[in-house]
């Protein structure tokens, strides 16, 4: 049996994955739902994948932020907490993560060899470049997008699907949250 792979974005409408300027995290518009729902998703066994770019942005903000900041919301303590994958050719060992195992080479090859050897589900918030080769490489299973209700035309960083090959996407779950978050969550197929 194939693990479920998951790719898991934060967005803004216009789809980039950050912002510069006086956005702060979650670009502002966080609230009870969507903090207990992230909870509630980190909760389950499952391994998370990260590629070196987003492994070096977490432990970074992990180290700037203190026990009460929105870096250390309860379901980012159960991320760090999760059993991790970090691929990499750059990065050398040990990692500063509780339980990460550094695998070198490429992307595609090792997710395609951990999906079919892990026994838990997989799931990468962020790694935009890795995400998307592995989606042209058909291994990701589901994009979980969530849109948060800001433009940042101006101020937008990180555009989540840029460069990316066409898919079709196919919507298996929706949710509204705190009454102005969207969930989706698509299973792509590359179009054709």
């Amino acid at each position: 049996m194939t693990a479920i792979y998951t790719f898991d974005i934060f967005s803004s409408l216009d789809g980039f994955g950050a912002a510069s300027g006086n956005w702060t995290g979650y670009w502002g518009k966080q609230g009870p739902e969507l903090l207990e729902h992230r909870h509630a998703q980190y909760g389950q066994k499952q391994r998370m994948v990260f590629g070196a770019n987003t492994y070096r942005a977490f432990v970074e903000m992990l180290s700037s932020g203190t026990e009460e900041s929105e870096v250390r919301d309860p379901w980012v303590t159960r991320m760090i907490n999760l059993p991790a994958t970090v691929v990499s050719t750059t990065l050398r060992g040990p990692l500063d993560w509780p339980d990460a195992t550094l695998v070198s080479g490429d992307a595609v090859e090792v997710i395609a060899l951990l999906k079919e050897e892990s026994d838990v589900p997989l799931r990468s918030h962020g790694s935009l470049a890795m995400n998307r080769a592995l989606m042209a490489a058909g291994l990701v299973d589901r994009v979980q997008v969530t849109i948060f209700p800001v433009i940042t035309g101006q101020t937008g960083m990180s555009p989540i699907f840029q460069g990316a090959q066409d898919f079709d996407l196919e919507l298996v779950e929706n949710l509204t949250l705190d009454n102005q978050i969207q969930e989706l969550t698509y299973r792509p197929a590359l179009h054709h």
